[in-house]
């Protein structure tokens, strides 16, 4: 496998890592309350009615990408040796994990799609 390909893992790893404190935007309650990080969410006023609801999101937002990375890392160590379908079962994985956020994250769904379309460029 390609170096490139190594390198992107290697980036989708730290990214991955950092979702809950890079964050996206999310908005909470009718008023659509933008909440972008758990660092923000965490500094939201105690009466907050959504405070806790940010918190939770953003807490699970980092326990998936602490997941996701560390399949990551799999897939790294995988492709190091040259171990291509082991590689592929923990691209998979990384990306399966990372449904529940794919629409903001955005990190191991376009991953995966490009080492699929590089396998088959060389095979």
């Amino acid at each position: 496998m390609s170096e490139d390909m190594i390198y992107k893992v290697q980036e989708a790893i730290a990214c991955s890592r950092t979702w809950a404190e890079t964050g996206w935007p999310v908005t909470f309650g009718p008023r659509n309350v933008e909440v972008s990080s758990l660092k923000q969410a965490q500094s939201l006023p105690k009466n907050f009615v959504f405070r806790q609801e940010a918190i939770n999101y953003w807490n699970q937002a980092k326990l998936t990408g602490h997941d996701a990375a560390e399949s990551g890392q799999k897939a790294l160590h995988a492709l190091k040796n040259s171990n291509i379908s082991a590689a592929d079962d923990a691209l998979y994985f990384c990306q399966f994990i990372e449904k529940p956020f794919v629409e903001y994250s955005k990190t191991w769904l376009p991953l995966y799609e490009s080492f699929k379309k590089e396998m088959l460029a060389v095979l």
